[in-house]
C-alpha cells in the first residue's frame, strides 16, 4: 500500500506506529500533517468501536486508507479502570500517572496486576471496509515511575517478561512486545497475506 494516515495527533503515539509499519506504507500522515482538523467523538464504552469510528471518519475525509487505535490500561483491583478512559484520566501523562498511583496506594505487589489493550482499525475506503486487530500485554503497575523511555503509564507499568518497565525499553523492545505492536503484527501479517 502507498499513503495511510494514522489517525491520531499524539506524537509519541504516530512514531510509535510509523516504526511499526515502514515496510508496508510509503507514506505515513498523521492528523498534525493535515490543516483540517476532524473531529472523531470517540463515546463508545468499546475500544474497537472507537478505532473503526476514527478510522471510517478520518479515510472517508482524506480519501485514503486510515489506520486508528483505541487502547488502554485496565488494572484489575481498580474495577478494570482507567479503561476505555486512559487518555482521558488526567490532562497530561504526569497527572493519569499521579493519579493511577494514588488511587493504588496501599495496594500490595500482587494485586496491582494490569493489563494494556489495543484495538487497531485499519479503514480502506476504497473497498469501504474496516479490518481490526487486537494486542494485549499483561503487567503489574509499579509503586514509582521508572525509566525515561516511552510516553503515558510506561513508567510505571512492569512486564514480567522481560523484567523491566516499558519506560526502560528501547523502542525496537517495546515494539516487538507492547499491546500496540501485537495488533500491528497482526495487522501485517493480514496485509502480507492480501
Amino acid at each position: 500500500m502507498k499513503d495511510v494516515i494514522i489517525a491520531t495527533t499524539n506524537r509519541g503515539k504516530f512514531e510509535e506506529i510509523r516504526r511499526l509499519i515502514t515496510a508496508q506504507f510509503d507514506n505515513m500522515h498523521s492528523l498534525l500533517d493535515f490543516d483540517e482538523t476532524v473531529i472523531v467523538d470517540e463515546d463508545s464504552p468499546h475500544y474497537a468501536e472507537n478505532a473503526m469510528k476514527k478510522a471510517r471518519k478520518v479515510g472517508n475525509h482524506f480519501g485514503m486508507p486510515a489506520l486508528a487505535d483505541d487502547s488502554g490500561l485496565e488494572v484489575a483491583s481498580l474495577g478494570g479502570r482507567p479503561g476505555i478512559h486512559s487518555s482521558r484520566y488526567g490532562r497530561n501523562d504526569e497527572e493519569r500517572i499521579r493519579r493511577l498511583l494514588s488511587e493504588l496506594e496501599g495496594v500490595p505487589w500482587e494485586e496491582r496486576k494490569a493489563t494494556f489493550k489495543a484495538y487497531v482499525a485499519l479503514f480502506l475506503p476504497q473497498k469501504d471496509r474496516c479490518y481490526v486487530f487486537y494486542g494485549e500485554l499483561k503487567g503489574y503497575i509499579g509503586f514509582e515511575e521508572h525509566g525515561s523511555g516511552g510516553f503515558g503509564y510506561d513508567p510505571v507499568f512492569y512486564s514480567p517478561e522481560l523484567g523491566k518497565y516499558l519506560a526502560e525499553l528501547s523502542t525496537e523492545e517495546k515494539n516487538a512486545l507492547s499491546h500496540r505492536g501485537r495488533a500491528i503484527a497482526a495487522l501485517k501479517r493480514f496485509i502480507g497475506n492480501k
